[in-house]
């Protein structure tokens, strides 16, 4: 999926990011699905709140990381890209 970085990403109705022991940490709930995110996709999703742009999460993450930004980038293209096509992002 072709995702612009002007696109402002939040977790639609009905999908949460939630800390879950018994799942064995983070975990994106959507009605009859689970996920487990792994500390890189924590970190986007929680940026996710559908306020703040894609190259602003990338800038917020290249910032906090000490990262090159291009890999920052492709990585949070690559994440979103993938929970969007899944309907567990909606782009706006």
């Amino acid at each position: 999926m072709s995702v612009s970085p002007d696109a402002k990403p939040k977790l639609p109705r009905g999908v949460r990011l939630t800390h879950n022991e018994a799942q064995g940490g983070w975990v994106l709930l959507a009605p009859e699905r689970v996920f487990t995110a792994d500390p890189i996709a924590v970190e986007i999703l929680k940026r996710c709140t559908g306020e703040v742009s894609i190259a602003q999460i990338v800038d917020d993450l290249a910032q906090a990381f000490k990262a090159p930004r291009e890999r920052i980038e492709s990585d949070v293209m690559k994440l979103i890209g993938g929970l969007a096509e899944k309907k567990l992002l909606e782009l706006a």
